[in-house]
């Protein structure tokens, strides 16, 4: 497990905020991103055991909430970069520069990188070859340039990490040395090399002498090209107004920027109006109160409840959505989109759910509570049934936050009725962090948890007995290896997290991915967990996958300040990697229209007929469209026929 830092207890006492129990970052329960002390605020796994992805979206959430204190400033010390005229390369014979990076072990380690250098300057048009530690520091990036215009080089390669890592960046470096960005190669000699070749240090050594040689021969026919600059609206529209939506729409809200927030209900609120308290005993729907009092009465925040979308279109910094709601039908112009739908609970079809009074599923549980009915408040037997519609066949995935809500309801009923006998039978209790303390009280306090295994489920039945009908649940005990009856007053069931059912609709009209599961999936689970692949279009809540409400703002402020980082800018630019049609050669066939994910090209009418057209500002470039083409009508820039070719030429010219 985590630990806290070695230094936390100074760190607190230097920034004056306090610790919890366990030696972390004591936080807001209902905002974990604030401390003890106003403007002082935690990310990442100082607020306790966390993951990869909540560290970076919880990083980007602290940045806008930062940036709420400090609107007044925004833009106010910043410096534009100013690059130096592009060089004309376009007579020049090609002039390669090979830089081959250790990243530390993770190549160096496993790959000779001295002797890659010393045969890559022997490859055809490379003048200059050399290693680093660390091609992607700040000096590096610096050395980078001056030999750029040093030895006068008009193509790079760089042999290091993953493109989708720090391909912008060296990009970004070529272009400070006066060059198209475009003129530069990255190849990745670590994912497809040393880390799957670890224990075979000569033969990845060889390996990566290949897939250099074939960079360079790409890199020696690459060609420059144009970006596009496209103006920004400055306004964001949220898709649903549950406590993630709303948290979004604020951070925005709060830092000067208008918001179109949308709710499918006729309430805000979403799911959390079904919840009334969280495992600390913190009171929910005051918290919810609040939160909706706020979002109605900012002034740059427009609430359309009742709300459908019927269309959508635009591109990043200029999308426009038509919205059908209790305010007729309206059109929307809009920079930046956040997709906060939620989930849904399962609506069980097992255990006489549905056919039994006293099958109810956990949320109903609490909402009863909440009421005070005695039919569940004065219970002398309660059992839980954990996993319901998760972790099967059919959903072969962990909903995450039932564990927990059972604790909750239990120590909630022992609060109650002590004497209340609770029973909850599980797989695996995932009480994950500081709720491990809940489940341990739960324990003490004499809930019985008793596990059971998938291929020997719990079964439910309502048995006669004296003139009663009694609902009995049998458990199969692991210790005994036999059967336990247990005649309940109130079986609650675990109902697992299901997708929205607009999930799939949303995802069309905005272009954006649904994992296996059916929930949206991120453009990358650990470097941009609050990002689509489609620009201009972020994501937070439940609608990701489950989670707490702790974590659910967490990710809302962290999809806020993403959608800041684009909104604060005046123009973006979008990538020169784009399809082209060359008209004489298509025949109108509409295949690449069929493939388009992104919608990105059109069948038009022209005086030779129906012919594609590719809008390059949508365009992607994922080279869908001039894989189907049957005429070669299509090509994709940066990625030609010529500079694939010679890629393949290179590869099996030693063979």
């Amino acid at each position: 497990g985590l630990t806290p830092p070695a230094d936390a207890k100074a760190l607190s006492e230097k920034f004056g905020i306090e610790l919890n129990p366990h030696g972390f970052c004591k936080t807001n329960p209902f905002n974990p991103l604030e401390t003890t002390r106003p403007g002082v605020f935690v990310t990442g796994a100082f607020q306790g055991p966390t993951d990869i992805p909540e560290s970076v979206f919880s990083a980007s959430g602290a940045s806008s909430l930062c940036g709420e204190l400090l609107k007044r400033r925004r833009g106010k010390l910043t410096v534009e970069k100013v690059y130096p005229p592009e060089r004309d390369v376009s007579g020049e014979e090609p002039r390669v520069g090979v830089f081959i990076c250790y990243c530390g072990a993770n190549i160096g380690g496993v790959v000779d990188v001295p002797q890659v250098v010393e045969y890559a300057k022997t490859l055809p048009y490379v003048v200059y070859a050399d290693k680093e530690l660390f091609w992607c520091t700040t000096g590096a990036c610096q050395k980078i340039m001056e030999t750029i215009k040093e030895k006068g080089l008009n193509r790079v390669v760089i042999a290091a990490c993953s493109p989708r890592n720090l391909e912008v960046l060296f990009q970004d470096t070529v272009r400070e040395a006066g060059l198209n960005p475009y003129l530069m190669e990255m190849c990745n000699i670590r994912e497809h090399c040393s880390w799957v070749h670890s224990k075979e240090r000569e033969e990845a050594t060889e390996k990566t002498k290949d897939i250099v040689r074939m960079a360079v021969a790409r890199a020696i026919a690459l060609e420059p090209l144009g970006q596009f600059e496209l103006p920004v609206d400055k306004s964001a529209l949220v898709i649903g107004g549950g406590i993630g939506g709303m948290s979004c729409a604020l951070s925005i809200a709060n830092q000067g920027y208008e918001v179109y927030l949308l709710e499918k209900e006729r309430e805000l609120g979403g799911m959390a109006r079904r919840l009334h308290h969280t495992i600390e005993g913190l009171d929910v729907q005051a918290f919810l109160r609040d939160l909706i009092k706020k979002v109605h009465e900012h002034p740059l925040i427009h609430v359309y409840t009742e709300a459908r979308i019927k269309e959508a279109a635009g591109y990043v910094g200029n999308f426009v959505t038509v919205v059908e709601s209790e305010r007729g039908l309206t059109e929307i112009k809009h920079g930046a989109t956040v997709i906060a739908i939620g989930a849904e609970e399962y609506r069980p079809t097992e255990y006489l759910y549905g056919e039994d009074p006293r099958v109810m599923t956990l949320l109903e549980l609490e909402e009863r509570i909440a009421k005070g009915d005695e039919q569940v408040t004065q219970a002398q037997t309660v059992v839980m049934i954990q996993c319901v519609g998760c972790r099967d066949e059919q959903r072969n995935y962990c909903s995450r936050v039932c564990c927990s809500q059972a604790v909750k309801n239990a120590l909630k009923l022992k609060e109650i009725n002590p004497d209340v006998d609770i029973y909850v039978l599980f797989r695996d209790m995932r009480t994950y962090g500081f709720r491990e303390d809940y489940y341990r009280e739960a324990s003490e306090k004499g809930v019985t948890f008793i596990r059971y295994e998938p291929e020997d489920k719990p079964q439910v039945e309502v048995v006669e007995e004296g003139g009663r009908r009694l609902l009995r649940v049998t458990v199969t005990d692991p210790t005994l290896g036999l059967p336990l009856a247990i005649d309940a007053d109130v079986l609650a069931l675990a109902a697992a997290v299901v997708p929205s059912e607009e999930a799939e609709r949303i995802a069309q009209l905005y272009k954006v991915p649904l994992n296996q599961d059916g929930f949206f999936k991120e453009a990358h689970v650990k470097l941009r967990p609050v990002e689509f692949d489609t620009e201009g279009v972020y994501l937070c809540g439940t609608a990701h996958y489950p989670k707490h409400i702790q974590e659910v703002v967490n990710q809302a402020y962290g999809a806020a300040g993403r959608v800041l980082t684009l909104l604060s800018h005046d123009i973006v630019i979008a990538s020169g990697v784009v399809a082209e049609v060359e008209e004489k050669r298509c025949i109108g066939c509409g295949a690449c229209v069929q493939v388009c994910a992104y919608g990105a090209v059109e069948l038009r009418e022209t005086k030779q007929g129906k012919k594609a057209m590719v809008n390059p500002i949508i365009c992607k470039g994922d080279g869908l469209c001039n894989a189907v083409c049957p005429a070669g009508a299509i090509s994709l820039k940066h990625f030609t026929d010529e500079e694939v070719g010679r890629q393949i030429d290179v590869a099996f010219a030693a063979m």
